[in-house]
């Protein structure tokens, strides 16, 4: 029985021993796998992997397909073989023509591609010819040189490192921290520089934030520096694959703490100039804007991270477009509300404290906000008026008026004497002169017709205080002074009323009052008045 199952097993090695991977060269996945395959230290064979490279000599295009794979090693690019096409007739869509080329990552090293000669596919000649150049951008010159200083202890291996690896990752590290705490000092004074050249504007909060944005600045520096000597401690590919999916990470990380501090600066400057605005609808901009700025931020930051974990950027902007087109449709009158809330940011119809007629809504803007906009009315009412709404109906400003214009008929009695009709109407031209709250230049007080119960004198004139409760209490001085004068004068306002007239009536004397129309008082009086 044993020696049946011992034939057994030996039978099983051969079959698999024959399967043996063989040179394919068809189609993009065919030679990567190719080339990659007969590097690896169970399957060594590098004059096959050699074979991916035309037009060489084998021993330099054994070099060539070493220096490939060290560098795609070294920045931690492991290949996605699902991800790879397997068609012999592949096009690369991208490049313009679409040309029969395969680029294996095309974000971290455009510089390796494949392309068909013939029908078989290959590293290009360009690849093979730029492949020194690349192999120095990814491993600098003096790392490969101080190499050679390394002592054979620093060879030993501590779980599956090398002592010298491990020397100098702390090293890295090391001078990274140096940097650090010089970089952030730098990157202060150029920011204050910055800062100096487009706004004068400055005090405790802009400087205090612009300190917080040299730090992640500086971060991402050293950052670029560790991603850039990364490759020349030559660690293994799962191992260079996690750190640099770490350092994707944590410059993301770094990137959305530089714009919401970003962010932060100018909403500070913004601010500082809004406060120095005559219109309030500015600092109630602010805000709103500054939230818009770090959802905005923060989504692309999402975005961003969804890409570092190995989705598609095209199917992560898809989808956001797809989702957000849902979202648009699912909430038609939030969007239009947002829309119509910039378009009123934008227009500025009004500004915070103005006196608006929209619509049927009559008062004082309190708010603007994200949805709506407060308004609230002479009779303390509230109401709230949806932006797309506000944003679309007619907007009477009066806020915005340069002056309140003011005009009323005063109505005299019918046997009210020419002499005093005339004193009344310059009497009230002399009031509006003298009150502090009126246009000197622009008014007019006229007789201007007979009513059906008194003789009506037209004033018209234009208040300079634009505010509501200002004007009132202007309104209110101007009309005691013409009942002051009207008294002091001796003319009587009408109202509607009748009168009869019977003549020859046996004991009975006139109901007509007795007017003073004497020219010595009525001087005194109007000089009286302009004093």
């Amino acid at each position: 029985m044993k020696k049946y199952l011992y034939l057994l097993f030996l039978a099983t090695s051969l079959l698999f021993s024959q399967a043996t991977v063989k040179v394919d060269l068809s189609n993009p996945n065919a030679t990567v796998y190719t080339h990659l395959y007969f590097l690896q230290s169970d399957s060594y064979a590098p004059e096959k992997s050699a074979k991916t490279v035309v037009g060489l000599e084998e021993a330099d295009a054994i070099s060539v397909v070493q220096k490939i794979k060290e560098i795609l090693d070294g920045k931690g690019l492991m290949v996605n073989f699902s991800k790879v096409p397997t068609n012999p007739m592949h096009k690369d869509s991208v490049t313009f023509g679409a040309q029969y080329k395969f680029v294996l990552f095309p974000k971290d090293a455009p510089g390796i591609y494949l392309e068909k000669m013939g029908s078989q596919w290959f590293y290009s000649k360009e690849t093979v010819r730029n492949v020194d150049a690349l192999y120095s951008a990814t491993f600098p010159w003096f790392a490969t040189y101080l190499k050679k200083f390394i002592p054979s202890v620093g060879y030993h291996s501590l779980l599956g490192i090398k002592l010298w690896q491990y020397i100098g990752l702390v090293l890295l590290l090391l001078v990274s921290w140096i940097l650090f705490y010089i970089l952030r000092r730098i990157l202060f004074y150029l920011l204050r520089k910055i800062q100096a050249l487009f706004s004068n504007i400055t005090n405790k909060d802009i400087t205090d934030s612009l300190r917080k944005l040299a730090r992640p600045i500086a971060l991402l520096l050293l950052m670029a520096f560790i991603k850039m000597m990364l490759p020349s401690i030559q660690f293994t590919l799962d191992i260079n694959h996690l750190l640099f999916i770490g350092l994707k990470i944590i410059i993301t990380v770094f990137w959305i703490y530089v714009f919401l501090n970003l962010v932060k600066v100018v909403m500070s400057i913004y601010r500082t100039y809004a406060a120095k605005t005559h219109g309030k609808l500015d600092d109630q901009l602010v805000p709103i804007l500054h939230k818009f700025l770090l959802g905005l931020v923060l989504f692309f930051g999402l975005l961003r991270f969804l890409t570092i974990l190995g989705m598609d950027p095209t199917t992560v902007v898809a989808g956001a477009s797809i989702g957000g087109l849902a979202f648009a449709l699912a909430s038609q009158d939030t969007v239009k509300n947002l829309i119509g809330t910039f378009m009123i940011f934008l227009d500025k119809p009004f500004h915070i404290g103005d006196w608006i007629e929209a619509g049927e809504v009559v008062g004082t803007v309190e708010t603007v906000g994200f949805r709506s906009t407060t308004v609230r009315a002479a009779d303390t009412s509230v109401y709230q008026i949806p932006n797309s709404t506000l944003s679309e109906i007619v907007v009477n400003n009066k806020g915005l008026r340069s002056f309140r214009r003011y005009k009323t008929e005063l109505g005299l009695r019918y046997d009210t004497p020419p002499e005093l009709v005339d004193a009344f109407v310059k009497g009230i031209e002399v009031i509006i002169q003298n009150h502090p709250s009126t246009r000197k230049d622009a008014y007019n007080v006229a007789f201007t017709g007979f009513g059906d119960s008194s003789l009506i004198i037209l004033v018209n004139l234009y208040f300079v205080q634009l505010e509501w409760g200002i004007e009132q209490a202007s309104k209110h001085i101007f009309h005691l002074d013409i009942l002051k004068f009207a008294k002091n004068l001796g003319v009587d306002f009408a109202f509607p009323s009748s009168t009869i007239m019977i003549e020859q009536f046996p004991d009975k004397s006139s109901f007509d009052l007795k007017y003073n129309i004497d020219e010595d008082r009525i001087k005194k009086l109007m000089e009286s008045l302009k004093k």
